[in-house]
């Protein structure tokens, strides 16, 4: 199956990629302010996330939100504003409004704390290593901000980034790689995967273990038969074999295999025994754009399969030129 042009313009009749159309529906790309705007967003966003995420203290947010008399998410974005350089003229407030206003909310742990990989599997609270891998908890500061969903699109043409925050200490399990966190169990995580869990059906296979939750959650469908993992690092695979797999109720349906998810991907046939297939390999979308294309060639080795990608709308967005201002993509990655 051949993936849709993945340039800035097509030999579309209407001029547009195959990835604006498929967002959005739209013929048109949005106006410069928009993407100029989408551009910024992104860019202000990925700096607060990098250089000051747990920079705002929940007494601050409850004192500007008293005294501003604004919800506590109104002003979480004005803190944003203030630490990214956002000024206060009649453009730069038209920025927050349209832009960091609908970025920023505070979300309940409860549905978070209540899943059932979250409820199921413990981690020793002194961590385990295996190599260069080591799983244990982290936690997230009151009011740390945090990546919470694939960016929202809205009928204007803005894409914003979703931030998330809590107001209490979220704790949560981690793989770190050589000491750098590499795969979690945070809200994002949980929310971008919940459509391939609902599409994955009959003999799964999914490129990419991380911390399991993809596989534990699939393998407790009723409708799913098997889950075949492929995983290219024998250290994870241990780890996860030692620790986690024991404590999948399901884990009977569960195969790993260590190999590298591409080699495997075209080694597929057409009588390869997969239903639905589920790629994560990527730390992030930025990243995943390349990876995320290459899978989209190989799938017609298996015509009959149904595929899902991790954080497919945000690659998908960054693939739509149409949606930045030119040039500035590759910059917010």
């Amino acid at each position: 199956m051949k993936s849709p042009n993945m340039t800035g313009t097509s030999d579309r009749p209407d001029g547009v990629s195959e990835w604006y159309r498929l967002l959005t529906g739209r013929t048109a790309p949005p106006p410069d302010p928009v993407r100029l705007g989408n551009s910024r967003a992104a860019m202000v966003m990925s700096l607060f996330l990098n250089y000051a995420a747990d920079s705002v203290s929940l007494s601050q947010l409850n004192d500007i939100a008293a005294s501003c008399g604004v919800s506590p998410d109104d002003a979480y974005a004005e803190c944003v504003a203030a630490s990214c350089g956002v000024g206060t003229d009649s453009a730069d407030r038209a920025f927050t409004e349209r832009y960091l206003k609908q970025s920023i909310r505070g979300i309940a742990q409860e549905p978070f704390l209540n899943d059932p990989y979250y409820r199921t599997v413990r981690i020793p609270a002194e961590g385990v290593s295996s190599g260069r891998f080591q799983l244990r908890m982290q936690e997230l500061a009151p009011c740390e901000a945090f990546v919470s969903d694939d960016f929202r699109l809205f009928p204007d043409g803005r894409m914003v980034p979703q931030i998330g925050y809590f107001t209490e200490v979220y704790r949560y399990p981690a793989v770190l790689e050589d000491g750098r966190e590499w795969m979690t169990l945070l809200p994002n995580e949980i929310r971008t995967t919940e459509g391939p869990i609902r599409n994955a059906h009959g003999r799964v296979l999914t490129y990419g273990l991380g911390l399991g939750y993809f596989a534990f959650m699939a393998a407790a469908k009723e409708n799913v038969s098997s889950v075949t993992v492929v995983e290219q690092s024998e250290e994870l695979l241990d780890l996860f074999r030692s620790v986690l797999l024991p404590q999948f109720p399901d884990r009977g349906k569960i195969r790993l295999v260590c190999g590298d998810a591409f080699a495997f991907a075209e080694a597929c046939g057409p009588d390869s025994p997969y239903d639905h297939v589920f790629a994560d390999i990527w730390h992030d979308a930025g990243d995943g754009k390349a990876m995320y294309l290459r899978f989209k060639e190989l799938e017609g080795r298996v015509p009959s399969a149904t595929f899902d990608y991790w954080l497919e709308k945000t690659i998908r967005c960054y693939l739509a030129t149409e949606l930045w201002y030119p040039g500035s993509a590759r910059k917010t990655q």
